[in-house]
């Protein structure tokens, strides 16, 4: 039976090394990470509501004594009364001093796509983890081997049999959606951030999200694993037509 030109051997073999070390780390290393900053403008602004919500009816009752019973009727004769008085000064003083503050990071999310399944399976989401699992670890891993496998036999319909193998759990490998999903969600967090500027209010929480590393690693192992399995069928094809 032909086999495989020893020359192209050492070349699939290198490529196969390659993906390989391509995507320990995009499946191990820090996919995506997103930030959370709590925005002191966007609190300042907040800061009149929420203390007139949190003045109830049995706070007011506790304040009042302290105050001096000659300015109560004065409070009371304005508009909303003694407690619109109290949210109106003491809130500007609070929003001012809130607002003068850096901001305050408050969430922060970095996940590799191992990191990702686990937390997927943890949260009760286990087919979403199932998924991720077996489209990015487990098919990847798979076709490997089976390339590697096809590298070395010498029958060569089971050769092409394998080959076809490989190519048909390709398509359904998803390394191209899953690139896109990470996108997806890259700018989703985005366009999370409240707009800003004239004519909209401050955010009170500012999201962004970053790539890490272990996206690049993915990216560039699903590149040398597609070009690595079309070069090893086209040498091996061309090997048994000899």
């Amino acid at each position: 039976m032909p086999t495989p030109s020893p020359n192209h051997r050492p070349l699939a073999l290198a490529g196969l090394v390659l993906s390989l070390a391509l995507l320990l780390p995009g499946i191990f290393a820090p996919v995506i990470t997103v930030r959370g900053q709590l925005d002191p403008q966007g609190v300042a602004g907040l800061a009149p509501t929420l203390l007139d919500r949190g003045l109830s009816d049995t706070a007011m009752a506790a304040i009042r004594p302290l105050l001096n019973p000659a300015l109560l009727p004065l409070f009371d004769a304005t508009p909303g009364g003694l407690k619109a008085a109290i949210v109106s000064r003491l809130g500007a003083q609070l929003g001012t001093q809130l607002g003068a503050g850096p901001p305050i990071e408050v969430y922060q999310q970095t996940r590799s796509i191992v990191g990702s399944v686990r937390h997927l399976y943890r949260v009760g989401s286990p087919i979403a983890a199932t998924l991720i699992l077996l489209f990015s670890v487990i098919v990847p891993v798979t076709k490997a081997l089976l390339v590697l496998w096809a590298v070395w036999l010498r029958e060569a319909a089971l050769r092409r049999k394998t080959l076809r193998f490989v190519e048909a759990i390709a398509k359904w490998s998803m390394a191209d959606v899953f690139a896109v999903a990470l996108f997806i969600a890259y700018l989703a967090a985005r366009a999370s951030q409240t707009p800003s500027g004239p004519g909209f209010p401050p955010s009170i929480v500012t999201f962004t999200a970053t790539f890490g590393p272990g996206f690049y690693w993915f990216a560039a192992y699903c590149l040398v694993s597609l070009a690595t399995q079309q070069a090893t069928s086209r040498w091996l094809g061309s090997s048994e037509t000899r």
